[in-house]
């Protein structure tokens, strides 16, 4: 059951500094008029955060000239379905979200996932911890490989109420998996569980069979658990929680091991998602794995993140292209990204949201089929996190006034998340000019959604060409629009 989309009213023009609300909205039009379409912009030094602008109608289109900027959008050729959009509750944001008072918790939860908010359906958390969080813990007492100490108890005091209360607002729509940084110390090479190791063999099956416990026990819990990833981040050795698998051995761990636990415990329809690294070695990995049949059978996909770019290297949109174009059957799914480097003062830091616009552009015109950011919220001091591996988040809450710091990322994902509906398919977009990037969905009602975003330093007059239908609009410096038509 899809939720219902209302409609962001423009703010003032005035500039949002760290202490503004998330907008205030009202009741949608159902009925979407096809000779026309609705503008919603956000854009720097405005006061313009999904803000509702002055509505275009379609005309006759016209032989574009080439000096033109121009969007195309083919509706007749289509693509993947959409799953959807989220982030990550981890122990950070539950820690964060139980300091503040009851009324900032509903208009937080209202911002993410209420009617008037952002529309998010995904959640991400972890198995057991991971660096977001006060501390290291497992679910049983080290040593324990019969896992008969057994119990979430750790995650039941914040996190699990916190994916309570958004699986509630959410409903059916609801995607929920899960993700280990680092099996228990004891099954690994390295006896800790920070700082890589890697599995020992004679603790797969116990690993395995660990996997097993957490679905059953979240469902227990009542939440309906979609899938898995099986390890965060496999090639990277991180001060933090950490685990390596080569591409051989995750496959043989997901085709021995994990992919026959979890079918043989009942839980075959579950996804096992894998990689959950970068684009960078994406190809290999799903390469190594999928043209394993007997692997292959247990992977619905493969998760990526985007942390290939952090010194200094551009994005490997063409690697995922690669791995959909000879796996056609598997999917893609962006389980992981954050702007790292927090500083308190740079909350408004345009290029942070530009950074999230230009990869949500590009990782669904690939193929993805949901987007998952990190951490849903953290503090004023980009934490807690046990390593102090701080970062920022679409949402801040500044403990000390009891208050939620809107961040510009915050509304370059909602002109994706709040106007794209789960069930909906990519339609072939196209733009003339590599100053401007587009990607357009089809809803199930027929609405089709595009989105344009503007990088550069200036304004820029461009035409939407629908077929055989156009409209002439202008798209502000550094702004997101979303044309719903």
């Amino acid at each position: 059951m899809f939720r219902t989309l209302t409609l962001f009213l423009a703010v003032a023009l005035v500039a949002c500094g760290p202490q503004n609300k998330a907008p205030e909205t009202t009741p949608a039009d159902s009925h979407i008029d096809r000779e026309s379409a609705r503008v919603i912009e956000t854009a720097e030094n405005t006061g313009l955060r999904l803000s509702e602008g002055k509505g275009l109608d379609f005309a006759p289109a016209k032989q574009p000239l080439e000096t033109e900027v121009a969007v195309f959008v083919n509706p007749n050729n289509t693509f993947q379905s959409y799953m959807g959009i989220g982030g990550a509750i981890t122990d950070a944001s539950a820690e964060v979200f139980s300091t503040l008072s009851a009324p900032v918790q509903s208009q937080f939860m209202d911002a993410y996932f209420g009617e008037g908010g952002i529309n998010y359906n995904i959640v991400r958390t972890s198995i057991h911890s991971c660096d977001f969080g006060l501390g290291s813990h497992t679910y049983i007492e080290e040593g324990d490989s019969a896992l008969t100490t057994f119990d979430i108890e750790p995650d039941r005091a914040k996190r699990i109420p916190m994916i309570k209360r958004a699986a509630a607002m959410i409903g059916d729509d609801l995607v929920f998996y899960a993700s280990p940084w680092s099996p228990p110390a004891f099954m690994k090479t390295n006896k800790n569980m920070l700082r890589g190791g890697s599995l020992l063999p004679e603790y797969y099956q116990a690993w395995a069979n660990y996997f097993v416990k957490f679905i059953e026990a979240y469902e227990a819990e009542g939440l309906p658990v979609w899938g898995v990833t099986i390890q965060n981040e496999p090639m990277a050795t991180q001060r933090w929680e950490s685990c390596i698998y080569t591409a051989e051995q995750e496959r043989d761990f997901l085709k021995n091991n994990l992919g026959p636990t979890m079918e043989a415990a009942g839980y075959g329809d579950k996804k096992i998602v894998v990689w959950d690294h970068n684009r960078d070695l994406i190809t290999h990995r799903a390469n190594t794995i999928f043209d394993d049949p007997e692997a292959s059978k247990y992977a619905w996909g493969t998760g990526f993140h985007w942390y290939e770019t952090w010194t200094g290297g551009n994005p490997k949109y063409d690697n995922l292209k690669l791995v959909k174009e000879a796996y056609p059957d598997k999917q893609l799914l962006f389980t992981e990204g954050c702007q790292e480097g927090f500083d308190a003062e740079q909350y408004e830091r345009w290029s942070n949201a530009e950074r999230y616009g230009n990869s949500m552009i590009n990782d669904f015109n690939s193929g993805t089929v949901g987007w998952t950011d990190w951490n849903i919220l953290l503090d004023e001091t980009g934490g807690p996190n046990h390593v102090q591996n701080l970062c920022f988040a679409p949402v801040h809450a500044d403990t000390q006034n009891d208050s939620l710091i809107f961040t510009p990322t915050y509304y370059y994902i909602g002109h994706f998340s709040r106007f794209i509906e789960p069930g909906a398919v990519r339609v072939s977009t196209s733009a003339s000019r590599s100053t401007i990037e587009s990607t357009t969905f089809q809803n199930p009602d027929g609405s089709l959604v595009t989105v344009v975003m503007n990088r550069t330093d200036e304004p820029m007059e461009y035409t939407l060409i629908v077929e055989d239908q156009e409209v002439r609009t202008s798209i502000l410096p550094h702004a997101m629009q979303t044309l719903v038509y």
